[in-house]
């Protein structure tokens, strides 16, 4: 007889009392579906087990993106500030250095235009910005701008995570939060820099 035969024909089979495995069962789908129950949304914890909880993760998603454009607004409105602060420094110390030298002579040459500018030049960052492509800024203002673009970063990938469930519900929760923020926070426009093609264009994941 063929003991071993008998044997192996009982490794297939669940024996009674054995726990059921651990954790929430997660459905994972990588072609475009509909499916509500036992979908997980980036995390396992994140498991949909009935049609309220996936109304609220929508929710929650489409929250997620008004967030992103919220943090997107506030970079340029961090952007601008930090502009117009340094760009009045640089008047002031101007004003200054132009107060200072002014009973100079003209034969210095400290008084021609062409001094005066490049003396002011130097003092907003204008050629600073020809020089190194840009206006040093403060230690504190490249905190904020860092802080700021990590957390638009982290929060646009994983909103493509999201989008990556191929859950058409979860997809078009994306979508609308990022074109409702879009309506909330961008309710102006510079149209010289649209004419001149600098229009801020980034969506999603793009940076």
């Amino acid at each position: 007889m063929n003991h071993g035969g008998d044997h192996g024909g009982h490794g297939g089979h669940d024996m009674p009392g054995m726990p059921a495995p651990a954790g929430p069962t997660c459905s994972m789908n990588m072609l475009w579906n509909t499916q509500i129950a036992d979908t997980c949304i980036v995390f396992r914890s994140w498991h949909i087990s009935s049609t309220t909880a996936f109304v609220f993760s929508c929710a929650v998603v489409v929250g997620l993106g008004v967030l992103y454009e919220w943090l997107r607004a506030a970079q340029r409105t961090l952007d601008r500030r930090i502009a117009a602060t340094l760009s009045a420094q640089g008047k002031g110390k101007a004003a200054a250095s132009t107060a200072r030298g002014g009973g100079e002579g003209s034969v210095s040459g400290r008084n021609s235009p062409e001094w005066e500018s490049e003396e002011a030049g130097l003092l907003t960052g204008s050629l600073v910005t020809k020089a190194r492509g840009g206006t040093p800024l403060p230690v504190s203002a490249r905190i904020s701008r860092a802080v700021l673009y990590g957390a638009s970063v982290f929060l646009s990938f994983f909103l493509m995570l999201v989008f990556m469930t191929y859950n058409a519900y979860l997809i078009l929760a994306t979508v609308v939060g990022a074109a409702l923020g879009n309506f909330i926070f961008s309710t102006h426009m510079d149209i010289d820099a649209v004419l001149a093609g600098g229009a801020d264009g980034k969506g999603m994941a793009c940076h």
